[in-house]
């Protein structure tokens, strides 16, 4: 039986300054390192004693929250750029009001290549490229529990990859999660099927 746990991260510095994420790199704040001891408690949980690997976004909000689930189950985290968020361009840092005032939203036709106008900005297809080859890569690893944190833009490609959706396919795809959430994913040994055995649970935290 193959788990795959996947953490969007807790809450950032820029969640509370308004600011656009994307790669802008900024840690945690207080209530986000809080939120991460409660999700590490809680994985803690339903893993048990199983061998696991752990696997993070290498942005500090993301390697941040690995780190306390790391702690907690006394092991290191593989830090990657393939697990980072949708990049925003220029907009990285800036308001999201300055964001909101320029992005033209993404039209029904070629979603997948759409930067909604904004200079240096990830399409979908972007992300979907380098995030289906990390996951298929550690879905052949030996080991059958891993945690995967990231971002919540790319907890819908990570969830896509794991399904086996073709990438062009995924125009439209989008999984909505809070931060700190945990989506749980599990492949039974007999069918071989993938099932989505929870999403976005955020019910260990305290507010």
């Amino acid at each position: 039986m193959r788990n795959l746990f996947v953490v969007t991260h807790t809450q950032s510095i820029h969640h509370t300054e308004g600011k656009v994420g994307g790669w802008y790199d900024i840690g945690l704040t207080e209530q986000g390192q809080e939120d991460a001891r409660a999700v590490a408690e809680t994985l803690c949980t339903s893993i048990g004693h199983n061998e696991i690997e752990i696997f993070s976004s290498d942005l500090k909000r993301a390697s941040q929250t690995a780190k306390y689930i790391g702690k907690r189950f006394g092991l290191p985290v593989i830090q990657t750029k393939s697990l980072r968020e949708i990049s925003y361009g220029v907009a990285e840092g800036k308001s999201q009001e300055w964001l909101d005032a320029r992005y033209i939203p993404a039209p029904d036709t070629n979603r997948l290549d759409h930067r909604g106008n904004i200079e240096g900005a990830e399409s979908r297809r972007d992300v979907a490229i380098r995030v289906y080859p990390y996951i298929d890569a550690i879905l052949g690893r030996e080991c059958e529990t891993q945690v995967v944190v990231t971002h919540g833009f790319t907890l819908s490609l990570v969830i896509a990859a794991w399904m086996k959706v073709p990438i062009d396919a995924c125009g439209f795809i989008s999984y909505a999660a809070p931060s700190g959430s945990i989506t749980h994913l599990r492949q039974d040994d007999f069918f071989r099927s993938r099932a989505m055995i929870r999403f976005a649970d955020t019910s260990h935290l305290v507010r």
